[in-house]
């Protein structure tokens, strides 16, 4: 007979933890699993990329009116909708690979730092020196780390900080999440690390999260504050007068006068985001043109047409199979630029 497996006995360390179970109670657990086909080099189906998904409809089952590839799909709602608490997740799906939270730091009390797997091991070290983890892990790659920390006292400190999803370091090798899945492996970091950690004599660069905090957080970038839900784009792209044509012309300016991404340190949510600024500015010159013909163009056919010139530019990867606000990640990128630009043109006037 075989035996149950049992996650708790497996990983004491996860389930045990003070904050992992003041998380678990939240309807925002999944799995991270590979979804769509096998089909690299295809521009039209990408291939198979690992997200969050919908655990719900994985444990129900397919219905006749699902179209996706396989018998997994992306998590569109952050909710019962597709999600689970932590328990009940474990029940369903005892043997799975990894859990996912959506974390929501401000009410959570607690975020994430993510240390990378490229981070230099100096600096990873020093960042696991860091007091009052709450709890810490390996990451996916097994060179990286995960460590669960309060909410610094100082966050609402720097409000422009405190509204974004994430902070990034400017190398890319750590970052703190905020509004963001993260991705649990429940492997604890191993004790050769540990010890190296404790061995150290140095000063520690930060001495506390609320150190690493300020500086991630005072350099965090203004925004209008708009949010992309405000734009309403349709599930398909509706019938835009003159779009080729748009699409074209701003593609044409734009050819070989885009930033490239190790301006931003390799950041590519960064660098994918000037990239929508800067086709979008180069669109604005087309779009007044066919108004001046009569011809109006709402703020969410305006998203659909930069969503369109992006993907002819941006390289596809991993992300881009996620979804926010019920649409696909850059055209909801798309949104959040328009939405952006059209909050700052208002205030101007």
């Amino acid at each position: 007979m075989m035996t149950p497996v049992d996650p708790h006995a497996w990983f004491p360390q996860f389930y045990g933890n003070p904050a992992i179970r003041t998380l678990a109670g939240a309807c925002r657990w999944t799995i991270s699993g590979q979804i769509g086909e096998e089909t690299p080099g295809d521009p039209v189906r990408p291939p198979k990329r690992k997200v969050p998904i919908d655990v719900r409809h994985l444990l129900d089952g397919c219905s006749s009116s699902c179209q996706h590839a396989g018998p997994l799909r992306g998590a569109f709602a952050l909710d019962e909708t597709c999600l689970l608490t932590l328990d009940e997740l474990t029940t369903a799906i005892p043997n799975a690979a990894n859990t996912a939270f959506y974390l929501q730091a401000q009410t959570d009390g607690v975020l994430v730092l993510d240390i990378e797997a490229d981070c230099p091991p100096a600096v990873a070290t020093d960042l696991l020196r860091l007091p009052a983890s709450l709890y810490s892990e390996l990451s996916m790659s097994g060179r990286g780390f995960h460590l669960v920390m309060p909410l610094p006292k100082n966050f609402h400190d720097f409000p422009v900080a405190a509204d974004k999803r994430v902070l990034r370091e400017e190398h890319g090798w750590y970052e703190l999440l905020l509004d963001h899945w993260s991705t649990f492996t429940r492997q604890p970091v191993p004790a050769h690390i540990v010890a190296r950690g404790n061995a150290a004599t140095t000063a520690p660069t930060f001495a506390s999260i609320e150190d690493l905090y300020a500086q991630l957080a005072v350099n965090a970038s203004e925004s209008s504050g708009a949010s992309a839900s405000v734009v309403d784009t349709a599930e398909d792209m509706p019938d835009i007068p003159y779009s080729q044509a748009i699409v074209e012309q701003a593609l044409a300016r734009a050819r070989h006068q885009l930033r490239d991404p190790g301006d931003f340190n390799h950041d590519m949510s960064r660098w994918e985001f000037s990239v929508l600024a800067s086709l979008h500015g180069w669109m604005r010159t087309q779009l007044r043109a066919y108004s001046a013909l009569g011809v109006e163009y709402s703020a969410g056919e305006t998203a659909w047409l930069l969503y369109k010139a992006a993907l002819d530019v941006i390289p596809a990867r991993p992300k881009h199979s996620e979804r926010r606000n019920g649409r696909p990640f850059l055209l909801d990128r798309a949104a959040a630029l328009v939405a952006d630009r059209e909050a700052r043109s208002s205030s101007a006037n």
